[in-house]
This record gives structure tokens, C-alpha cells and sequence, in this order.
């Protein structure tokens, strides 16, 4: 088989640096979300950043609701209202009142919605790559979603992505078929400002995990330091920024 190549393979500094200023900048947005429509050029770029992510066996597991309607957004944000209260109650004591006090969504600020699906029939019962792992065509839909949150980062867009949501009352209100799955529901639009850290890290909810505490080598658990000591050492060193060494102005 004869493939056609890419005639340029390779990525241009000043891109590469917009990439990783593109991931190390992206915030997920609740409430600086501004009114403003989002023009349908904008939409259609950030649709098909989706629309390129990877899938396993090329399945392209996804599809997109677009959500404008004012009506159709004040029943999601019932749903999230219930679920949010829901929630709420599984925290105690400092915990729950730190929960109560966060902004968890911007369904209603922002000027679209997006819900990203996970079509389980895709490509047939037998698909490759998916027949060991199952759940590959969801980890595909995911994909899907990274990339609009990288692609709408770099159009100055805000998104916030909702997960506080009673799955079969969104089912309900979007009327997805039994074999689609609702992945993600995300927020998108213009916002006031993007907080220099995530929101819940500015807000004491977690800190961010020392990257060398994530890594191990060969095997679980293994941290054998000897002969990766310098890939551990640039680790540390990357630690307050991790895009020093693409030097971003």
C-alpha cells in the first residue's frame, strides 16, 4: 500500500511553543464567562480539531450536540442543581462547606453548550483495537474532547467541562439513543479573564501532585533512580515551569 506523506514533518518553533502555551495555560472556566456570541467560523475550527483527534480503529466513536437554546440549557442546569445538592450531602464538615462555596458551572453564562457522545455501535460490533480493551471507543470520545479544549484555549475561549449531571435525565433531555453514551458537556465561551492556576488548586480543594511522584520505570511502583536520574533531575527542575525548555515569550 502506498501512503501518501506529509510533505512537512516538521513543527515550527514559535508553533511548538503556541502548543505548550496552549496546555500549560488552559483553565477550566465556571463563572468569567461573557455573553458574547461565538461566531460560527470559530465553532467550526474548534469542531473539527474534535473531529481529528485520535481514535482507535479509526472508529471516530463521536458526535457533537450543539446546545444554544435557552430552554434546553434551563433544564440541564435543573439536572446539574439536583445532582449538585446530591453531591453536596457525600462531603462533611470544612469539606462540604469548601464544596458549597465553589462555582461548578456556567451552563447558563456561557453562549453554547457542547455535549461530546460515545456512539457504542460505531463501526460494528467487531472494531480494531477494541477488541481487548472495550472501553476504547469512549477513551476515543475523550480524545475528541481534549482537543476541543486545547483548539477553543487557543481561540481565547473559556470551556468548562460539567460532570455534575444525572446521566439518565441528560439522556432524557437530549434524547439520545439507548447505544450512545454522553461523555462530556462542556461550557464554551469568551471569558473576562483565565485565573493563572486551576480554580479548585486557588482554592485549597487539592494541589497539583509533584510530577516525580507520578513516574515510575519498567514497573509499577519501581523507582529505580540509577540509571534515570537525569530525566528525574529535569523533572524537579521543571517543576515551577514545566515549558522552560521551549522558552516561551
Amino acid at each position: 500500500m502506498n501512503l501518501p506523506l506529509q510533505q512537512d514533518n516538521l513543527i515550527s518553533e514559535s508553533d511548538r511553543k503556541g502548543l505548550y502555551k496552549t496546555i500549560f495555560s488552559r483553565r477550566d472556566v465556571r463563572g468569567q464567562f461573557l455573553p458574547d456570541p461565538i461566531p460560527d467560523e470559530v465553532i467550526s475550527r474548534i469542531l473539527y480539531a474534535a473531529h481529528y483527534a485520535p481514535s482507535v480503529g479509526f472508529m471516530q466513536s463521536w458526535n457533537f450536540i450543539i446546545i444554544k437554546s435557552t430552554s434546553v440549557r434551563k433544564k440541564i442546569h435543573d439536572i446539574f442543581k439536583l445532582a449538585h445538592q446530591e453531591a453536596a450531602e457525600m462531603f462533611s464538615g470544612e469539606k462540604q462547606e469548601a464544596y458549597r462555596s465553589l462555582k461548578l458551572e456556567g451552563i447558563l453564562e456561557s453562549p453554547l453548550n457542547i455535549c461530546i457522545t460515545c456512539d457504542k455501535e460505531r463501526s460494528g460490533p467487531v472494531v480494531l483495537g477494541r477488541t481487548h480493551f472495550k472501553e476504547m471507543d469512549t477513551y476515543s470520545s475523550v480524545c475528541a474532547i481534549q482537543n476541543i479544549l486545547l483548539a477553543a484555549r487557543a481561540e481565547g475561549l473559556g470551556v468548562g467541562w460539567v460532570s455534575i449531571l444525572h446521566e439518565d435525565k441528560l439522556r432524557a433531555v437530549l434524547n439520545l439513543p439507548d447505544h450512545v453514551v454522553p461523555i462530556g458537556y462542556l461550557c464554551v465561551g469568551r471569558v473576562k479573564h483565565f485565573y493563572q492556576k486551576p480554580e479548585l488548586e486557588l482554592a485549597g480543594w487539592l494541589p497539583r501532585m509533584p510530577m516525580e511522584d507520578l513516574v515510575y520505570f519498567d514497573q509499577w511502583g519501581s523507582d529505580e533512580l540509577s540509571s534515570n536520574s537525569s530525566l528525574v533531575n529535569q523533572i524537579k527542575k521543571d517543576s515551577d515551569f514545566p515549558w522552560q525548555s521551549v522558552q516561551i515569550n
